[in-house]
């Protein structure tokens, strides 16, 4: 099963990497409130796109490009 995440553009510093911070809500295990848990992943951006910082995107995993780089920037949503 591939993974597949939507996250916001915080970092381009790297070059032909973005950082992509993924935020996803998961209840308490005993309050059962909604907590918010993030994770910032770096991800592959290919040569067609155009990133700027803020942008909402969609990555999903595939084999490993570097050390840290598990995923690819498949589209820009917003």
């Amino acid at each position: 099963m591939i993974k597949a995440f939507t996250g916001k553009v915080v970092s381009l510093k790297m070059n032909k990497t973005a950082v992509v911070e993924v935020v996803r809500r998961k209840p308490h295990p005993l309050y059962r409130k909604l907590i918010k848990r993030s994770k910032r992943i770096k991800a592959d951006i290919a040569k067609d796109l155009t990133l700027t910082l803020g942008q909402t995107v969609k990555i999903v995993e595939t084999k490993p490009i570097s050390k840290g780089k598990f995923f690819i920037v498949k589209e820009v949503i917003k």
